[in-house]
């Protein structure tokens, strides 16, 4: 214990040593003392910074001016055991006495420490009922922020809330989604990483394994390092404290495990007692958070020198020329040179601090002033000084602005360290980053990547991935049995696409859209129909023109021969109205022909069905003039009085007008209209003509085939008349043809895909029509043209033997 009086006194309690050695618990005698031992570099220093606080306090005129501080600080040696027996002391003294009756009023007034958290908690617990404030520079667990359990706790660093979820900030900053983590397995420890497990998980991080350690436990430490040889993670997170991190450092450097990405904590990521050549094979390149670093003038020189002068007074012997205070101390003595940590002072600041802080509450309760000092009389009680301390807010000389939060916690503010190699071949903290809670939303993490050098001394970002990024045109798909971070990638099946890294599904394309090659972007589809400048479309075209240039031949022959008896013997104003019909039947099959539109849509079909009637209805005509013609030469009849000129051309108009009550019909209730059909192919649209109702469509090619079907019949009941020209015959084949024909058409449109179903109706549209001018004219031309002689009345009634 190091102690001083004063008006009043503040304690202390550091872990000035790390390792205990129990006393023998035989209960045969008393128990000896506990004896410490390995010495603590860090704690030491804090007990130094304390002294240096309350030194400075004391011969400050404006903080508490005429009251002296004193402290009485107690090694707690790593342990809970003698935490125990520290926070008994503070709170009713050191003497081994028993009396009668205990005063009830605490030696102290307020209590720096501890350092660890699992220490901490027991001090704060067993001071709470007493409502002594307990103040901690490094004691980060977040279990601690809880009010109504420690009402009395204050501590001038962050909760481990803060740090742990922006180490899963860090974490998925670089990309690493596959991590390992080490914890101590304490309060401080199982609090912190929990909290990184949980924020880890929101951001997309998987953890590989999870070990804790125990000082106390070294089998666990070569159980750890095994597992760390075997894992696939490159990166591991260890919420240590310093002692742990120190153990499994030196035995991952015994067993040459390097290479890997440690990403540290505020307990271990500044520590210098790691900076060692040997440590740096393992260790280079950490990176993490660290609480910043802070100078205060005149508090580089007191911990180098100063300390010794003023707490052991080594410079100065006894009567006897012995250094007492030195020699009971011998294993701090070696530490009395020894300054090469101080431009590395992060959690000393904070005891710094927190010594202020309980300084300004004690100048506001004892109303102190510079003209009349403090009220020395007044009596402060330690529950006073917790409630000062949660109005507190102060400025120490280095410009830094102190004040507690609802939790009993300071601002939440980090500097990102990375582990370096100096030109000389020394270690050295390289600041790459910081983290400023305080600070908006957006602004809050800054890092200087470029900066960064990583394991090994590169220059590149280490990967730590379980599955590598599925690029664009693939997707994730996760194996069985393994974290989300374990996935195959597998390419979008035809039509979907993934247009970024790492999706989890495919975006199916639109309908008008396919999947590119690689998957990734959608790209329209080929339009496809019967145009005029692909083969198909110039054959059929040449077909029609061929078509329509025979019926103006035979017409043209027609017409030179008006007035010969074989054109005037068959009703020459049908035959011409025939031809016509005939042309128009070959020209409709062009509006099947080419990119298909509203207004062509509507054409085709009803120019088809308004032609093909107007046609057949020729025939008709003719054929039922062939059959009365023959009535008319029986005794007594006088049939063909209903069957002359006017007659015909009226059951011409009659039939054809109600084939264009059809169509328009069809046209206003539910006309046809272009229709993209991306159903039939997967990779290509095909534009074509929606029948619109269906009934319409039907309608019109029924009555062309009931007109063609009763045609037929009439003109196979004259096919044996008494004539040597009977021109039923060659109307009962081509009707024949004609049927044939369009019986075929219909499962072979049904059937067709695409731009071959306009194909086949063109098709069935020209075969039939050729099939009535060949087997209709066919004949007559030849007489025509080549066979004039026959051209007689005669040879037509059947006078003549042919």
């Amino acid at each position: 214990m190091m102690s001083k009086e004063g008006d009043v006194i503040f304690g202390g309690a550091f872990s000035i040593h790390s390792e205990i050695t129990p006393p023998s618990l035989s209960f045969t005698e008393k128990p000896a003392s506990v004896k410490c031992s390995s010495l603590n570099l860090r704690e030491f220093r804090y007990t130094q910074v304390m002294i240096f606080a309350i030194d400075e306090i004391n011969r400050s005129t404006f903080l508490l001016p005429n009251i002296s501080i004193g402290y009485r600080i107690y090694d707690n040696c790593g342990s809970t055991l003698t935490s125990m027996y520290a926070v008994m002391a503070l709170l009713n003294g050191d003497e081994r006495t028993l009396e009668n009756n205990c005063s009830g009023q605490s030696s102290v007034l307020a209590i720096i420490g501890e350092s660890e958290s699992s220490q901490t908690i027991v001090l704060a617990r067993n001071t709470g009922p007493f409502k002594i404030p307990v103040i901690s520079p490094s004691a980060t667990c977040e279990c601690l922020s809880s009010r109504k359990e420690y009402p009395s706790f204050f501590r001038t660093i962050a909760s481990d809330l803060y740090q742990s979820r922006a180490l899963a900030q860090l974490v998925k900053h670089f990309g690493w989604t596959w991590v390992g983590a080490v914890n101590s397995d304490n309060d401080y420890g199982n609090n912190g990483i929990a909290i990184f497990l949980a924020a880890a998980q929101e951001e997309g991080v998987c953890v590989e394994y999870t070990e804790k350690l125990h000082r106390a436990e070294p089998e666990r430490f070569l159980k750890v390092v095994e597992v760390i040889k075997k894992s696939t993670a490159r990166v591991i997170v260890a919420f240590l404290s310093h002692v742990e991190i120190n153990i499994l450092f030196e035995l991952l450097s015994l067993h040459n495990v390097t290479g890997r990405q440690f990403i540290g904590v505020e307990a271990w990521i500044a520590a210098n007692s790691l900076m060692t050549p040997k440590t740096f094979s393992v260790l280079g390149g950490s990176l993490g958070f660290a609480v910043p670093n802070a100078n205060i003038s005149g508090h580089n020189d007191f911990l180098a020198r100063g300390f010794w002068e003023t707490s052991f007074q080594c410079n100065k012997p006894n009567m006897t020329g012995v250094i007492n205070n030195c020699e009971k101390n011998h294993d701090l003595i070696k530490l009395k040179e020894y300054n090469d940590d101080v431009p590395e002072l992060r959690f000393t600041h904070n005891i710094y601090k927190a010594i202020y802080a309980v300084a300004y509450s004690l100048h506001s309760l004892m109303k102190c002033s510079d003209s009349q000092g403090c009220e020395k009389a007044k009596g402060i009680n330690p529950w006073q000084v917790v409630e000062s301390l949660n109005d507190v807010n102060f400025t120490i000389k280095n410009g830094e602005q102190l004040w507690f939060d609802s939790s009993g916690a300071t601002v939440a503010k980090y500097e990102v360290l990375n582990w370096q190699q100096g030109p000389n071949g020394s270690v050295l903290f390289k600041s790459v980053g910081y983290y400023d809670a305080s600070l908006p939303p957006g602004q809050r993490f800054v890092l200087n990547t470029e900066d960064i050098m990583w394991p090994g001394g590169s220059k590149d970002l280490p990967k730590s991935v379980c599955s590598e990024s599925c690029h664009p045109g693939t997707h994730k798909v996760l194996e069985k049995g393994k974290p989300i971070c374990c996935y195959n990638c597998v390419p979008c099946p035809f039509g979907e696409i993934s247009n970024t890294t790492d999706s989890i599904d495919c975006i199916k394309c639109p309908e008008e859209y396919l999947s590119n090659q690689n998957r990734d972007a959608c790209v329209l589809k080929d339009v496809e129909f019967l145009s005029f400048t692909e083969v198909m479309g110039k054959i059929l075209v040449f077909f029609t023109l061929f078509g329509v240039l025979l019926t103006l031949i035979v017409a043209t022959l027609f017409l030179l021969n008006k007035d010969t008896p074989l054109v005037r013997a068959n009703n020459s104003e049908l035959s011409f109205l025939l031809l016509f019909s005939l042309t128009m039947c070959f020209l409709c099959s062009l509006t099947f022909i080419g990119k298909p539109t509203e207004w062509s849509c509507m054409l085709r079909h009803t120019a088809f069905g308004i032609t093909f009637v107007l046609c057949i209805s020729c025939i008709l005509g003719k054929t039922l003039v062939v059959l009365m013609a023959f009535r008319a030469t029986l005794p007594g009849s006088n049939v063909m009085k209903w069957f002359g000129p006017a007659q015909q051309r009226l059951s011409v108009l009659a039939l054809t007008f109600v084939q264009i009550l059809i169509c328009v019909l069809w046209l206003t209730i539910n006309p046809p209209y272009p229709f993209k059909n991306v159903k039939i192919y997967k990779d290509k649209i095909i534009l074509e003509c929606a029948l619109g109702s269906p009934i319409g469509f039907w309608a019109v090619l029924g009555y062309v085939g009931f007109l063609a079907l009763l045609c037929f019949v009439f003109a196979f009941l004259a096919r044996k008349l008494p004539d040597n020209f009977n021109e039923a015959k060659f109307i009962t084949f081509s009707m024949l043809i004609f049927c044939a024909v369009w019986i075929t058409f219909i499962p072979a449109y049904v059937s067709s895909p695409g731009k071959f179903t306009v194909a086949v109706e063109i098709f069935a549209i020209l075969a039939s029509s050729y099939g009535i001018l060949f087997c209709i004219f066919a004949p007559k031309c030849f007489i025509l043209a080549l066979k004039p002689e026959l051209n007689t009345k005669k040879h037509i009634m059947g006078k003549v033997q042919s």
